[in-house]
């Protein structure tokens, strides 16, 4: 191992290095940790980097270490990855963007086999694909159907990848236990003993290093300063050793009502970032984004369409409000009901379970979107809200939808009256049919009582068939769609009521039936009983 001291009394950080204590230790024992674990084995280190302090100083740690250990033993090779889930609060992207091609940079010009990579959610996994698409409801704390689809996924196919590559591979995170004790909890519960290694909670082959879970939020700060209170007539304030500037990052956490950011999340332990500023702008787990707010009010008052936007998708997750938004169906084309006491009373009461947003919201809140996504560029921001690659996605659900297939094919009429322009649409990828033909349907299922969506699903469930030899299932899936629940949510409820009835009817029946039976048998046990007794009699006689 080479001598920390004297490879880097090379470097300006010598008197921060060995003077400047964290957690009651001298840095420089933190640096050996971090060279020794990394010599000590070919497994290489995937580094979470969520562009906030934690993960900086971890970065910053790591690099260190590297520029103080021999470059012949920096033979393994270090991966950064970050996940944005494309709907990141845009100034954070920007400076996590910038901050990543630095740190490449420094890491070429420094020979540290260091590289930075993003990971994005699959297509059909995204944000507004699923909101805006499917229709699900915006995240609440109690349906956070957002984290495992674009955060978790993304970062677990980035590690599973490593692993094929390199059968093991060790995971660098910045938790420390003073700011996150559910997780400091759970990385201790799978610690391996005698080591400062822990296993991943989920993925076989992973395993967790966390240099600074001893560290206070004040340390984080003293290193991200860096050396310039040993070396200010050298250095800049809040260098990095890569050659980078940590000042915006101290802005953007001083701008804030918030002192915490958004992990990098591996797991379904990682806590909600509901109030933090390094998350989504689209975040509703919480009533207010109070951080977005003061990111709008100190300085960045162009972001203000976006956090009314998110604003709008909060108010829909409020219970007096969703059924105002929300299909009384689920995606499953039927009602779904919860049970909830009635006041004090015992008794329960019936409630019917909202289903996806009605498809007329979707369209109106995706043509608001790209409105302001038009209107920004036009101001000089150049930002993409919502990819072209999620629009075709959208699309096809929105043609597919299981309760209002859109016949009328709205979404390329949207984007060309929002931008004056076509993309380059899949032609005849709808169920060949367009308004014109839906809206006849429509009258021809009027006059003779039928739900004109149920007639749209079985044509396209004959057209999916369309060429295919043996049609295997398809009365089942014939009998799927009848079995939905089509109309009003009046006339829904009195089929209901209707069957219910009948249902009853038909139980009170089987136990007339039953009762009758038992009495047939009794009678004719008494008729065996009285000619065995006329029997015996006889012979008596």
């Amino acid at each position: 191992m080479t001598n920390l001291k004297q490879l880097y009394d090379l470097y300006e950080y010598a008197d921060f290095i060995n003077n400047e204590h964290f957690a009651n230790h001298p840095l420089i024992e933190y640096l050996t940790e971090v060279q020794t674990i990394y010599c000590a084995d070919k497994r290489p280190w995937v580094i979470g980097y969520s562009g906030g302090k934690d993960s900086s100083a971890v970065i910053t740690l790591v690099y260190l270490a590297l520029l103080g250990l021999d470059p012949k033993l920096r033979t393994k090779s270090i991966f950064v990855v970050c996940s944005d889930t494309l709907v990141e609060t845009p100034v954070v992207v920007d400076l996590i963007s910038r901050t990543l091609k630095q740190i490449e940079k420094g890491a070429k010009r420094d020979h540290i086999p260091l590289t930075t990579h993003t990971v994005i959610p699959k297509t059909h996994e995204t944000f507004w694909v699923n909101l805006l698409g499917k229709g699900y409801p915006a995240p609440t704390r109690n349906f956070r159907w957002c984290t495992e689809r674009m955060k978790i996924n993304p970062v677990s196919d980035f590690i599973k990848d490593k692993i094929s590559q390199f059968e093991e591979v060790i995971v660098v995170l910045g938790s420390r236990s003073s700011e996150s004790a559910s997780r400091a909890q759970v990385i201790a519960k799978h610690k391996i003993a005698g080591s400062r290694l822990a296993h991943h909670t989920t993925l076989a082959n992973a395993f967790i290093y966390t240099p600074i879970d001893s560290w206070d939020v004040e340390d984080v700060w003293k290193l991200l300063r860096g050396a310039y209170k040993y070396n200010h007539n050298d250095f800049d304030e809040w260098e990095s050793p890569w050659g980078g500037n940590n000042r915006p990052l101290w802005t953007l956490y001083m701008d804030s009502s918030e002192q915490g950011e958004c992990p990098l999340v591996m797991d379904k332990t990682t806590p909600s970032c509901g109030n933090s500023r390094f998350g989504c702008w689209t975040c509703t787990v919480v009533k207010k984004d109070r951080a977005m707010e003061s990111l709008v009010k100190h300085g960045e008052a162009w972001m203000s369409p976006l956090l009314k936007f998110r604003n709008l998708l909060a108010l829909t997750t409020d219970p007096q409000q969703k059924d105002i938004y929300r299909n009384y169906k689920r995606r499953t084309g039927k009602l779904s009901y919860q049970h909830a006491k009635k006041g004090e009373d015992i008794a329960l009461i019936r409630k019917i379970v909202p289903g996806p947003y009605w498809l007329s919201y979707r369209k109106k809140w995706l043509k608001e979107l790209l409105t302001i996504e038009a209107q920004l560029n036009q101001q000089g921001h150049a930002i993409q809200l919502i990819r072209e690659s999620e629009l075709h996605a959208i699309r096809q659900e929105w043609l597919t939808d299981p309760n209002e297939p859109d016949w009328d094919d709205s979404l390329p009429k949207i984007y060309r009256d929002v931008y004056g322009k076509d993309l380059n649409w899949i032609i005849n990828d709808q169920s060949h049919f367009d308004a014109s033909d839906a809206q006849l349907l429509r009258t021809i299922c009027a006059e003779y009582h039928i739900e004109a969506e149920m007639v749209m699903k079985l044509i396209e469930l004959e057209i999916s068939m369309e060429g295919i030899n043996y049609r295997y299932g398809i009365f089942n899936k014939i009998n799927q769609i009848l079995q939905q629940d089509w109309g009003s949510l009046l006339e829904i409820e009195q089929k209901q009521a209707l069957l219910q009835k009948r249902h009853e009817k038909d139980i009170h029946q089987q136990e007339i039936n039953q009762i009758d039976d038992q009495l047939k048998r009794i009678q004719q046990q008494l008729s065996k009983a009285n000619n065995l007794s006329s029997l015996n009699r006889g012979v008596l006689r």
